[in-house]
C-alpha cells in the first residue's frame, strides 16, 4: 500500500483530504502541523509522498519539505496552497515538488497524487 503523510493545519480540509485519499486506496497519516509531520519522519516511519500545506504555524510546508527530503530522499513531495506568491517560493526552494493551488476538486487532487507517484515508479524502474 502507498503511504502518504499529510500536513494540513485546517481541521476540515485535513479531514476532507484524508477521506478522499483513503477512498482512492492510499494509507494516510494526517497531522495538523509541520513539526508533527517531521516527528513521524524522524521516528523512522517511511512514506511514499509528503502532501503538505505551505502556510502552517510553527514550521511551514517548505521548511518541512526541506527536512523531509534530507531524511528520506526518495519521498515525493506535493504542496497545496491558496497563495500564488507562496507557491512561487516553494517551486524555487523545492523544485522537484508538485504544487496544487486551492481551490481544487478532489478528483484533481487524486489525479495529481497518482501522477506524482507514477513518476516515482517510472524513475525507479528506469534507473
Amino acid at each position: 500500500m502507498i503511504d502518504i503523510l499529510l500536513a494540513e493545519d485546517d481541521d476540515a480540509m485535513r479531514q476532507y483530504l484524508t477521506r478522499a485519499l483513503e477512498r482512492a486506496g492510499y494509507c494516510v497519516v494526517a497531522v495538523d502541523r509541520g513539526s508533527d509531520a517531521l516527528a513521524h519522519i524522524m521516528s523512522g516511519e517511511a512514506f511514499d509522498l509528503l502532501l503538505t500545506d505551505i502556510v502552517m504555524p510553527e514550521m511551514d510546508g517548505i521548511e518541512l519539505a526541506q527536512h523531509v527530503a534530507r531524511l528520506q530522499p526518495a519521498i515525493r513531495i506535493m504542496f497545496i496552497t491558496g497563495f500564488s506568491a507562496v507557491s512561487l517560493r516553494a517551486g524555487a526552494t523545492v523544485p522537484q515538488a508538485k504544487i496544487l493551488s486551492k481551490p481544487f476538486h478532489l478528483k484533481d487532487l487524486v489525479s495529481q497524487v497518482r501522477h506524482v507517484l507514477s513518476q516515482e515508479a517510472v524513475s525507479t524502474e528506469g534507473g
